[in-house]
C-alpha cells in the first residue's frame, strides 16, 4: 500500500473532477458536494480520458462512448452507447481519499 499527496481540499470545488498520474497509473479526483472521491481516470471499454466527460452528481460520464460510473465505487452505471452492439464493460478501480489537515491524499493499494 502506498499513499502519496495528491493536492489540497481547496484546489477542487465542489462538483469538480481532476486527472492526476503518480508513477505510471493515471486517477480521476472527484469532489462531490465536499466529499472526495478517486477512480481510474481511464474507460474500461474504450480507454476515454474519464476528466473530459461530464459530472452529474456522483456520476461520470465517458466522453467517447457515454458509458456511466458511479465515481464513489468506481461501479458501472451504464454501458457504452455503440449501435448495433452488446459490449461488455468492467467496473472502475476506485481508491479512498484522505483529507488530511487540507491535504488530499491518495490511498493506492
Amino acid at each position: 500500500m502506498v499513499i502519496v499527496k495528491i493536492g489540497e481540499l481547496s484546489e477542487l470545488a465542489p462538483g469538480k473532477m481532476k486527472k492526476v498520474t503518480v508513477g505510471d497509473k493515471e486517477f480521476l479526483i472527484i469532489n462531490v458536494d465536499g466529499k472526495y472521491y478517486a477512480i481510474g481516470a481511464r474507460c474500461t471499454h474504450a480507454g476515454g480520458d474519464l476528466s473530459q466527460g461530464s459530472l452529474e452528481g456522483s456520476v461520470v460520464t465517458c466522453p467517447r462512448h457515454k458509458a456511466k460510473f458511479d465515481v464513489a465505487t468506481g461501479k458501472v452505471v451504464s454501458g457504452p452507447r455503440v449501435p448495433f452492439f452488446k459490449t461488455k464493460i468492467n467496473d472502475d478501480p476506485s481508491y479512498q481519499v484522505i483529507n488530511e489537515g487540507g491535504s488530499l491524499l491518495l490511498k493506492i493499494e
